[in-house]
């Protein structure tokens, strides 16, 4: 009798096939779907540091004072699925022990308000949805996904443009690694304030249009390689008044060599770029190479399975019926 292939062996050829099919599906179509930066995005960094800051009270510099800054990004839901961009809008108080905690942050030292649109897929900045300031760069508040070992143009919003921040090595942030880049700025006039003119030294006159400058000791960035997360980061802002056409900074509004991350924020934000990468890990990497080796298995076991079954036992057909001898007619 002929045999047919079994419908067991018929579904794991099936199920093989459909791995094999699945496999770089994972890997090119599905993970560069997961890797898009979130609308829905509700976080909070907070930098600490010691320096100089202006003391309003006091009309003068305070040296040697604890400062902190908060910087809270919050997606806008709305505004990003109208326009398919990520729309973030971000708040950063600059703080000394006198002004925390605040009840209000109109009651900081700081308070700088604005809004960052950036492609979903890239993180390039888009220029739509009401953004303020015109940002521009590769980077801002992180990285794009699958960052490499180059050097970046980062925005630096109290700059009002990019910084090159150049790759130096890897290093490890709370036991996880990640890319390391840094850059400075160089003193750079940013703008213009009406001020008393003794802040300046132009006693005699009453309100002077002062220049405004800015430069930065030294940016340190660590980001996660896979998802562009900032998990660490350093400034070391200096901001100053210049009376106008001066030479040499007349006033220091704020200084600080170094204002990082503090310990929670590091620990939160790696904790993040873990469970993050670790997805793109498993659609991109983890999956695919398992769809791949179970269809291959699969699909092999099915293949011989199948052709076993259709193979012939090497017996001739029959109907089944034994043979009955006929009687011989004779005369």
């Amino acid at each position: 009798m002929r045999r047919t292939a079994s419908p067991i062996s018929l579904v794991i050829l099936g199920l093989g096939t459909f791995l094999l099919v699945l496999a770089p599906l994972l890997a090119w179509y599905v993970k560069p779907r997961a890797a898009v930066n979130p609308i829905d995005i509700d976080t909070t960094a907070v930098y600490t540091g010691r320096g100089s800051v202006f003391d309003t009270e006091k009309i003068e510099t305070v040296p040697d004072q604890r400062i902190t800054v908060t910087q809270r990004v919050r997606g806008d839901v709305a505004d990003s699925e109208r326009s398919g961009n990520a729309v973030w809008d971000v708040v950063t108080s600059v703080d000394t022990d006198k002004s925390l905690p605040a009840a209000d942050p109109h009651d900081a030292l700081d308070l700088n308000v604005h809004r960052w649109v950036l492609d979903r897929k890239t993180t390039e900045p888009v220029h739509c949805c009401e953004e303020k300031p015109y940002i521009q760069g590769e980077a801002y508040l992180k990285f794009p996904f699958g960052v490499q070992k180059r050097s970046y143009r980062w925005w630096d919003n109290t700059l009002g443009d990019t910084v090159v921040l150049r790759y130096r090595g890897t290093e490890k942030v709370q036991g996880y690694s990640g890319y390391r880049f840094t850059g400075s700025v160089p003193p750079t006039k940013t703008g213009t304030r009406l001020v008393p003119g003794s802040i300046v030294g132009q006693p005699d006159r009453p309100q002077v249009l002062a220049e405004e400058w800015y430069a930065n000791h030294g940016v340190e960035l660590v980001v996660d390689r896979a998802t562009g997360r900032v998990i660490y980061a350093q400034t070391g802002p200096r901001r100053t008044l210049r009376a106008p056409g001066g030479k040499k900074d007349a006033a220091v509004l704020l200084d600080a060599e170094k204002i990082a991350f503090t310990t929670e924020t590091q620990k939160e934000a790696v904790r993040q770029a873990k469970r993050d990468s670790g997805q793109l890990r498993l659609v991109g990497v983890t999956a695919p190479i398992g769809a791949a080796v179970a269809g291959f298995v699969l699909a092999v076991a099915g293949g011989v399975l199948v052709a076993r079954g259709r193979k012939g036992d090497g017996t001739p057909e029959t109907s089944g019926t034994p043979d009955v001898p006929q009687p011989t007619l004779t005369k």
